[in-house]
């Protein structure tokens, strides 16, 4: 599977971060069933390794990925909990020579133009631009395709529901990451149907004008 195709399953890709164990398959469950068929599933918890084995074992037909993929340790993380894909924040030496040993598709992170060409250079088609808002938003991501119209991005960070559209909108943006549906109280008090609700209303995102 390329990232291409996992990318593609849906206009919005979760990022999840999973603190308790147990609502790591009923968290996945509805968000799936809500039409995300991606879950970044972020190595910042202790659990998280042991989560997406889980999740992979209960949603066989969702894509489950790592995120915050920074360094070896977190690499081998990804590969021992069985990833569909890894997500990095931005790219060392040492990721991209791990990337290139293995057949799990890879979404490196950029912020800047010279490292969207770096990346570019080494065949990479698909990037995570991150953090998003913060690296300048819509009007970054319109200025790159002007030179580098071949590459395409998953905007990730500070990316909501109203301003997803406008990302979407846009040629070079293949997908967007996002939290919002990933409600904390909601998480909390394991409401999942409305989890599911967010889910469904973030996969249904349309492109803005």
């Amino acid at each position: 599977m390329s990232i291409e195709n996992i990318l593609q399953a849906a206009p919005v890709v979760p990022v999840v971060v999973i603190n308790d164990l147990e609502d790591a398959v009923p968290l996945a469950t509805a968000l799936y069933n809500g039409g995300l068929r991606a879950l970044e599933i972020t190595l910042r918890t202790p659990v998280a390794v042991e989560a997406i084995k889980q999740i992979k074992q209960a949603l066989p037909d969702a894509y489950v990925g790592t995120g915050t993929v920074i360094d070896k340790a977190t690499f081998n993380a990804s590969l021992e909990a069985g990833a569909d894909f890894m997500v990095s924040p931005g790219v060392n030496d040492e990721l991209l020579a791990l990337a290139s040993e293995t057949d799990v598709p890879f979404l490196p992170g950029a912020a800047t133009p010279s490292e969207v060409m770096q990346l570019a250079a080494k065949g990479f088609k698909f990037l995570k631009f991150f953090p998003a808002e913060a690296a300048g938003g819509v009007p970054m991501l319109k200025s790159i395709f002007g030179p580098l119209p071949q590459v395409k991005f998953c905007p990730t960070g500070g990316v909501s529901l109203n301003s997803a559209p406008n990302y979407l909108a846009l040629p070079n943006v293949v997908c967007v990451g996002g939290t919002w549906m990933l409600d904390k109280e909601l998480i909390a008090n394991k409401d999942w149907q409305a989890i599911e609700e967010l889910a469904r209303q973030a996969s249904e995102v349309n492109k803005g004008e």
